[in-house]
């Protein structure tokens, strides 16, 4: 099923805050307000007390202690997280069917047809945050706008544990002072260029040569990120999407490996 774009902010984008970290601070108290980080060589989450001495998902673990050396180290508990997961997105499921997973831990939602029943987004995304705590007993954050982009850029705002709603006539009023690096397809590399030109702000971008843009980014990027920075977005929710790629990762240690056990490991 796809949704039919409506014209008002009916599309959220709901986001569990730190979510593998916050469910070991939710089923164990001892660990809430302090420091966590799920895995052992490797980060796999960290909780924003962690995330404060600026340890960050992948890192490895010697960086990360060094960082931050108070912090509790857990081992990921799977099958724990998965049952979250389904009990958030089943909050979902009892607001509309338009629902877009994007991974265990968020979705895009749209309650254009929902507004009737519930409410406006925002009591639809206050009722999903009150519930997803009181129920769930884990902080969700929910941006709500037009578009599915601004959508996600308003609920990453909005985080650690808020809400963000983007009125239509307010678009560009929002977008256009953030940093280029809340645009999907900005990373370390594009931001580094977009700052070499000048381009700090969307803003900036949105303001740019299209010919220009093209020329140190490429075409198809520079069009890109253009229709981005004015919020040009026409992707629906789509329910019919599925995961296509499956990963899998295991910290080795510093141990020195024969040939193989290394392709023992990478059939695994």
């Amino acid at each position: 099923m796809v949704a039919v774009r409506a014209s008002g902010a009916n599309i959220l984008h709901a986001d569990l805050d730190a979510f593998y970290a916050s469910v070991e601070q939710r089923d164990d108290t001892r660990l809430r307000g302090r420091p966590v980080i799920v895995g052992s060589g490797v980060v796999m989450a960290a909780s924003y007390e962690a995330r404060a001495c600026g340890v960050r998902s992948a890192m490895g673990g010697g960086r990360a202690r060094m960082l931050c050396p108070h912090a509790v180290w857990v081992p990921p508990r799977m099958e724990a997280y998965a049952e979250a997961s389904k009990q958030v997105f089943s909050l979902f499921d009892d607001v509309t069917p338009l629902v877009e997973p994007i991974s265990v831990d968020e979705a895009f939602l749209d309650v254009s047809g929902s507004v009737h029943l519930f409410g406006e987004p925002a009591e639809i995304a206050a009722k999903l945050r009150t519930r997803a705590l009181v129920e769930v007993g884990l902080p969700l954050s929910v941006g709500a706008a037009r578009t599915k982009f601004l959508a996600k850029v308003a609920s990453q705002q909005a985080k650690p544990d808020g809400m963000c709603i983007v009125p239509v006539d307010g678009e560009l009023e929002f977008l256009h002072p953030l940093p280029v690096e809340v645009l999907w397809g900005v990373g370390p590399v594009t931001a580094t260029k977009l700052h070499d030109h000048g381009i700090d702000t969307v803003g900036d971008l949105a303001g740019a040569n299209g010919a220009e843009l093209g020329g140190f980014l490429g075409p198809h990027a520079g069009r890109h990120l253009r229709a981005l920075a004015h919020n040009r977005d026409p992707r629906p929710v789509d329910t019919t999407r599925r995961d296509r790629t499956m990963g899998a990762q295991r910290a080795l240690g510093q141990k020195v490996r024969t040939r193989e056990e290394l392709r023992r490991e990478v059939l695994g």
